[in-house]
């Protein structure tokens, strides 16, 4: 199946580096960017848990102080969900994340489908297809 061969990671792994199949990862709808309507402190990004990821919130601050506008911070905030949710389901805390997890990231988001999810205002009504 070509799918499964573009996913597979196993030719470029060392024997430290574990093999994941990508094609089986469920990534899990956990954590989420909260807008705080704070013009200091406009989005907030939580953790399956609800905490307040703090490295993402410094992070911010350092943005806005360069003038980066609301906006960014949220198309950024976005990536680091999505990227906090693929560690989620490889079961990995984000800070102990490595270079083989950003390499299996990568190339998940290049060849894994996009679920089709109802949207959140029709949670009753059937998901459109991608």
């Amino acid at each position: 199946m070509l799918r499964a061969s573009l996913l597979d990671t196993s030719a470029m792994t060392s024997e430290q580096e574990p093999v994941r199949d990508l094609a089986t990862i469920v990534v899990p709808q956990v954590g989420r960017l909260i807008e705080t309507g704070d013009p200091w402190q406009p989005h907030r990004l939580v953790d399956a848990d609800g905490t307040t990821v703090e490295a993402v919130s410094a992070w911010f601050a350092e943005l806005l102080a360069a003038g980066r506008s609301v906006a960014t911070l949220r198309s950024y905030g976005m990536d680091l969900l999505r990227w906090l949710r693929f560690l989620s389901a490889l079961g990995i805390p984000w800070y102990r994340a490595t270079r083989s997890e950003a390499r299996d990231f990568s190339r998940w988001l290049q060849v894994a489908g996009k679920p089709s999810r109802p949207h959140w205002r029709h949670l009753d009504k059937p998901a459109a297809p991608v």
